[in-house]
């Protein structure tokens, strides 16, 4: 026995055992809920990038009134990128706008990549 208490010690220690076992269930428990939740969240991920569009080729910069077209880019361009002001286009939209004297960006030059050499 342990002390006055009447409890013995192979009576403490078996209760010790149970309280660390449920413990370290509901602690396991937690875990495998948050590895299937990851998991979860990594074939959302994966089907997320499967879907996502292609990126556009040619990307056409609009003026801050968006009717105006400033510029042609092709469409891994960081000056397009950094502008906020791009919309994909086709091939045959950026050779038009091209043809109407809308200006190549210079860090890009789309009309090389399209063969209008200027």
């Amino acid at each position: 026995m342990i002390g006055d208490t009447g409890v013995s010690r192979l009576d403490a220690l078996r209760f010790a055992r149970r309280v660390v076992a449920e413990q370290t269930a509901r602690q396991l428990a937690l875990i495998d809920r948050w590895i299937t939740d990851e998991e979860r969240r990594e074939v959302e991920h994966r089907r997320g990038q499967a879907r996502r569009p292609a990126a556009a080729e040619w990307l056409i910069q609009h003026g801050l009134n968006r009717t105006n077209r400033d510029a042609v880019h092709t469409g891994d361009c960081w000056a397009a990128a950094r502008s906020g002001r791009c919309r994909p286009a086709t091939r045959e939209e950026a050779l038009d706008a091209l043809r109407q004297r809308v200006p190549a960006c210079v860090h890009c030059r789309p009309d090389t990549a399209l063969g209008l050499q200027s």
